[in-house]
């Protein structure tokens, strides 16, 4: 492993008021998914309990889709933010 300086200069990230955008735009759509999820539990909690999938019941199911459904925005989320500091900053296209 080296831990020597690289040679190469960071200038200012001409992305990044894009990438807060991008953040904040996937963050809401999240916290909306995840508020059905409360409104759910908190004023229909029997719903919780149906059965839907495979033998899991929606609280299962729900529960383990908003995890997946973060992860994937985050790769999401990634892959946007390289393809628009590759643009704009003028880096490596992939």
């Amino acid at each position: 492993m080296l831990h020597e300086h690289s040679n190469h200069e960071i200038g200012p990230d001409k992305a990044a008021e894009k990438k807060s955008k991008l953040g904040v735009k996937l963050f809401l759509i999240y916290t909306i998914i995840y508020f059905g999820f409360v409104i759910i539990g908190v004023f229909f909690s029997d719903l919780m309990g149906v059965y839907i999938i495979g033998g899991q019941n929606l609280a299962v199911v729900y529960g383990f889709g908003l995890i997946i459904l973060a992860i994937v925005m985050g790769f999401i989320y990634n892959a946007m933010c390289t393809r628009l500091e590759n643009k704009m900053n003028g880096g490596e296209e992939s």
